[in-house]
């Protein structure tokens, strides 16, 4: 505590000045009451709503909110104990009952959109309007589909995966039989069809990170590149078939994709997808997809990029399909740039050449993976997910 003297005002003075405090303090608390009972907008706190119920109407008698939640407080001047009700046709949708005279009382009502009558003291007085007009809240919430809404779509997406889950495991079973057989053509021939059923999961099972890398990962990830002893799956198999031609020590690699997939098949089954994962998984791959058109080393040895990029964007496109109907009723306008955005980027992988205008074709196509993401980033807004 801070001894030290400090100067004090003469006795008369400090005097003055509290009751010039005390009298200004009744001034601001009556002009403070007088607004609060005239002006249907003026809070006690910020959001608070003030309506007067006089001995024959209200003060104001006609009163606009946004949709949402809303604080009514209301005061009662009139001789009468009265109530206070929103009114919806005969349906009351909010009330407060009980507030004697001199009394304020609060209500808060959550309201859509609409106009409403409120009563306003005896219930032979005439009859108040509360208008409520559209709010950024309101149409989030009228966008919002239900929660049962979601379960049609997470079912089908669940299937979607089971069967492509199953296409995958047989495929890499066949491109594994070969390889051990010794064909190298028909190893050949077998590798793309085995891919493409991974790339139609890959929005669900690149949260797999550990199999992801197993199964998926590219030689640039790996510190000795192709000749990393770690360095396995699908790009693996690509560099021997293709790149060596060759079926040298790719039976033991083949075993393990096998084995990896059938790892996959266990945690799809056992996987809780979100309603929101299935839009957001999507918009994930399709950029790691325009990074790898932009880029130019994937498949740099099969050479396989188109039929890659066609399946990004088919898995993609189920993710999408999946939610269609719900997109379409909350956000047309968003629905239309999605189908726009597929229409283009399936035209941009069509146009895909390996001549001299390959990289203007490649970056076009990275382009329009990447418009397409962003615009599949859209849609969990759109529909009340964020």
């Amino acid at each position: 505590m801070d001894a030290t003297p400090s100067k004090q005002p003469p006795a008369g003075w400090g005097m003055k000045l509290l009751v010039g405090a005390a009298a200004l303090l009744v001034l601001v608390a009556g002009a403070a009451f007088y607004l609060a009972s005239k002006k249907a907008r003026a809070p006690e706190s910020a959001g608070i709503i003030s309506i007067t119920v006089n001995a024959d109407s209200c003060d104001p008698n006609e009163l606009s909110v946004p949709a949402g939640r809303t604080v009514f407080e209301i005061v009662n001047a009139s001789k009468r104990v009265v109530e206070w009700e929103i009114l919806d046709g005969v349906m009351v949708l909010e009330e407060r009952e009980n507030i004697a005279p001199g009394i304020s009382a609060r209500l808060t009502a959550k309201l859509n959109p609409g106009v409403y009558e409120i009563t306003c003291g005896m219930l032979n007085n005439p009859r108040g309007k509360l208008t409520v007009t559209p709010s950024a809240q309101s149409a989030a919430e009228a966008a919002r589909p239900p929660t049962t809404a979601f379960i049609g779509p997470l079912a089908e997406y669940q299937v979607y995966l089971a069967l492509e889950t199953e296409d995958l495991i047989e495929a890499t079973q066949n491109l594994s039989e070969a390889i051990k057989a010794g064909d190298l053509d028909r190893a050949r021939s077998l590798y793309e069809p085995a891919r493409e059923p991974y790339l139609h999961i890959a929005p669900a099972a690149q949260r797999f990170g550990d199999l992801d890398a197993a199964i998926n990962a590219l030689p640039d990830y790996f510190e000795k590149r192709e000749q990393d002893p770690a360095f396995s799956g699908f790009h693996r198999l690509e560099y021997g078939l293709f790149g060596q031609n060759s079926l040298a020590g790719l039976a033991a690699v083949a075993e393990k994709l096998a084995n990896d997939v059938a790892t996959v098949k266990e945690r799809i089954r056992a996987l809780k997808i979100a309603p929101e994962d299935i839009a957001a998984g999507a918009s994930k791959w399709l950029a790691k997809s325009a990074d790898a058109a932009a880029s130019g080393v994937s498949e740099r040895y099969a050479h396989t990029d188109q039929a890659d990029f066609e399946a990004d964007v088919a898995g993609a496109a189920k993710s999408f399909g999946v939610l269609r109907p719900l997109i379409a009723k909350a956000s047309p306008d968003l629905l239309a740039r999605v189908d726009a955005g597929f229409k283009a980027a399936n035209a941009s992988i069509a146009a895909l050449t390996t001549g001299a205008d390959a990289g203007a074709a490649r970056a076009a196509v990275a382009a329009d993976l990447r418009q397409l993401s962003i615009e599949l980033a859209k849609l969990n807004a759109a529909i009340g997910l964020d």
